[in-house]
C-alpha cells in the first residue's frame, strides 16, 4: 500500500483551510489507535474509486432503467457490484444503493411493513440499533417495537423470552442484530421462532458481514428473508449500505430503496463497493477476517487479565465490550482518558444496569498489520492510560502506531 499523502497542491492553493483539516486527519488517524467497531481503513483502490470522476454522475434508477442520459458506465459499475455482492455472499439479489446501514433498515421496513406494524428486536438498552426502534428515529415512530434483551447471567440472547415474546405479540417482523453483541446471533432459532408467528425475518448484519464475507462468522442469508448490511466496518469498503435478499423480495426491495426512500445513487461510492467486494472475495481477506477474530479474542483475554469485566466472556467477533466499573469508571470516563492518550473508542450500554461500558473492536489494528502480541501491549496501554499517565502512554501509543501506519511507508 502507497502511503498517506498531503492534500493535493491543488487543494492546498484553492482552500487551505480544508487542506489543513484533511492533513489533520490523516495524522490524527496515523498516530493514534482506531479502535472503534465500525471504522476501518479501506484500501487504496477503494479510495481511488471514491475520488473518480463517477462523482459527477446523476444515475436515478436502476442499470438500464435511468432517469438520466450518459449512463453507460454508471449501469457498469452498479452491475458489477451487485454481481459481485451476489457471489460474496451466496445470494439471489443485492441492492447496493443505500446510502448508509440506517438507509437499508429504512428501505427493509419499507418493503415487508406498514406504519404501525409491530416488529421484535433487541431492546435499545441491550444493544440494539437507533434503527431498532429508538423514539427518537424514524422506527420508534412509525413502528410498535418490542424490545428483547440478554441473559442476566451470561449476557447472551435469552432465545427463551424471544420466542415468549413473539408468540405475546405476533409481531410482523422480528430483527435479528446489534450495534454491541460480541456472539454469533442463532439465525436457526430466529428463523424458526418467525416461522412460528408468521413474521418476516430481517437481519441487521452491519458488523459482521465482513466477516461473512471472510468466512469467520456464520451468514444470515440462507435463514433471513431480508439482509441489512453496511460496506465499512470489517468489510473495508466505503461508508454505505446494501440489502441482499431472495428473487421473492427483489422487487420490492428495489422500490423501497429507489424511488421510496432515496433519490439519486451515489456511483462513485457504488464503484468502491464493487472494489472492496472484489477485494474481498480473495483468499488474503479470508486470512484478514479470520485475524480479526483472533486479535478480538487475544485483546478481550488481555483486558479481562487487566481488570476490565468483558461481557459475555469474550468474543467470536471483532466486536469486545467491558465494563471499566471494577478500576473504578465508568464508560465516559475511561473514553476520555483513553482518547487522551491516542486510544480512540467508543461508549456502549450495558446489560441490567445503567453505567455505560465501552465498546471496542479489532478491524482496524488489524488491517494496520498488528497480531496478538500488539493486543497484549494494546491492553496493557488501556491500563496505563487509565492510571493517570496519559502523557507518557501517549507517546507509546504513537510508538505503536508509527510501527504500523495504515497506508505503509
Amino acid at each position: 500500500m502507497s502511503v498517506i499523502t498531503p492534500p493535493p497542491d491543488l487543494l492546498r492553493q484553492q482552500d487551505p483551510q480544508m487542506a489543513d483539516v484533511l492533513a489533520g486527519e490523516a495524522q490524527r488517524q496515523a498516530t493514534s489507535l482506531q479502535l472503534i467497531a465500525a471504522e476501518n481503513f479501506t484500501s487504496p483502490a477503494v479510495l481511488a474509486a471514491l475520488g473518480s470522476a463517477l462523482a459527477n454522475k446523476y444515475a436515478e434508477g436502476y442499470p438500464g432503467n435511468r432517469y438520466h442520459g450518459g449512463c453507460e458506465y454508471a449501469d457498469l459499475a452498479e452491475r458489477t457490484a451487485a454481481e459481485r455482492a451476489r457471489a460474496l455472499f451466496g445470494v439471489e439479489h443485492a441492492n447496493v444503493q443505500p446510502h448508509s446501514g440506517s438507509a437499508a433498515v429504512l428501505a427493509a421496513y419499507a418493503a415487508l411493513l406498514r406504519p404501525g406494524d409491530t416488529v421484535l428486536a433487541m431492546g435499545l438498552a441491550y444493544g440494539g440499533h437507533l434503527t431498532h426502534g429508538s423514539p427518537a428515529n424514524f422506527s420508534g415512530r412509525w413502528f410498535d417495537f418490542v424490545g428483547y434483551g440478554v441473559d442476566a447471567e451470561t449476557g447472551l440472547i435469552d432465545y427463551p423470552q424471544v420466542q415468549q415474546l413473539a408468540r405475546a405479540h405476533r409481531p410482523k417482523a422480528i430483527v435479528c442484530g446489534s450495534i454491541s453483541y460480541p456472539r454469533h446471533p442463532e439465525y436457526s432459532v430466529f428463523r424458526e421462532i418467525a416461522d412460528e408467528v408468521g413474521a418476516y425475518l430481517i437481519a441487521d448484519a452491519a458488523h459482521p458481514i465482513g466477516l461473512v464475507a471472510g468466512g469467520a462468522a456464520p451468514s444470515p442469508v440462507p435463514y433471513a428473508d431480508v439482509v441489512c448490511a453496511t460496506t465499512h466496518k470489517v468489510l473495508r469498503g466505503p461508508r454505505g449500505g446494501m440489502i441482499l435478499c431472495g428473487a421473492e423480495f427483489a422487487e420490492r426491495i428495489d422500490r423501497a430503496v429507489f424511488p421510496f426512500t432515496q433519490g439519486g445513487a451515489q456511483m462513485h461510492t457504488i464503484a468502491a463497493k464493487a472494489v472492496a467486494f472484489g477485494e474481498a472475495a480473495r483468499p488474503a481477506f479470508t486470512t484478514y477476517a479470520h485475524r480479526v477474530v483472533a486479535n478480538a479474542r487475544v485483546l478481550a483475554e488481555a483486558l479481562t487479565g487487566h481488570g476490565f469485566a468483558v461481557t459475555t466472556g469474550g468474543t467470536d467477533t471483532h466486536l469486545i465490550t467491558a465494563d471499566p466499573a471494577p478500576l473504578g469508571l465508568d464508560g465516559p470516563t475511561a473514553r476520555g482518558r483513553l482518547a487522551a492518550a491516542g486510544i480512540v473508542l467508543d461508549t456502549c450500554a450495558l446489560p441490567y444496569g445503567d453505567q455505560r461500558g465501552i465498546r471496542l473492536g479489532s478491524a482496524a489494528v488489524t488491517t494496520q498489520g498488528m497480531r496478538e502480541p500488539e493486543m497484549e501491549r494494546i491492553a496493557a496501554l488501556f491500563t496505563a492510560a487509565l492510571q493517570g499517565e496519559p502523557a507518557k502512554t501517549r507517546a507509546e501509543v504513537a510508538d505503536l502506531a508509527h510501527s504500523f501506519p495504515p497506508y505503509g511507508g
